[in-house]
């Protein structure tokens, strides 16, 4: 059976970001579950506040093209969620508003986010672990884009304190969480190679 390739982000750029770890480590477990990683930082795709007015004069910005073009390359995606009062980050909102733009002639609208599976989870130094943060991704990724979301989710609490050297996570239950997640991701990917 081929190695299903999966997409691994976080919705932060913030220099000792948890979500990073978060997806650091979720890439990790892929990888050793046999998934092909891509694991990429939004530092890297810049693109300016969204702007119906720029788009129609400018068009698209080339980091959109870039990353819509890098998921439609995998059968999977991982998203780590920072939790900004009790949403998602404004970087990660405007990223996925601009790749939702560009649909090529006989695509879906939102066509980046079809055919493909995607997963979320987030670190928080709150006792909730970001959940509250993930339930509005979930809307987004699954009502207004169109996306397929497995119902797995990690959240990892008290994040300053629930990385351990290696990278992994000390608390059991949200270990298991993310174990859970990654199964899952791989099995329903699998289905898409």
């Amino acid at each position: 059976m081929r190695h299903p390739r999966i997409l691994v982000f976080s919705g932060s750029i913030r220099g000792g970001s948890y979500n990073t770890q978060l997806a650091a480590l979720v890439a990790k477990q892929l990888v050793l579950a046999d998934a092909d990683v891509t694991r990429i930082s939004l530092a890297d795709y810049p693109m300016p506040l969204y702007d119906g007015d720029q788009e129609r004069e400018k068009g698209v910005p080339e980091a959109a093209h870039k990353l819509k073009r890098l998921m439609q390359e995998h059968q999977g995606v991982f998203i780590a969620c920072p939790e900004y009062n009790t949403a998602i980050t404004p970087l990660l909102k405007n990223t996925l508003d601009w790749i939702s733009r560009l649909n090529d002639p006989g695509e879906p609208p939102a066509a980046a986010f079809k055919n493909r599976v995607f997963a979320i989870g987030s670190a928080s130094t709150g006792a909730l672990g970001g959940i509250r943060g993930l339930i509005g991704m979930r809307t987004i990724l699954e009502v207004g884009l169109g996306a397929l979301l497995i119902p797995d989710m990690v959240m990892v609490p008290n994040a300053a304190e629930a990385f351990d050297d290696k990278g992994d996570l000390r608390n059991e239950r949200s270990m298991a969480l993310l174990n859970t997640l990654v199964k899952r991701l791989i099995t329903e990917t699998q289905a898409r190679v």
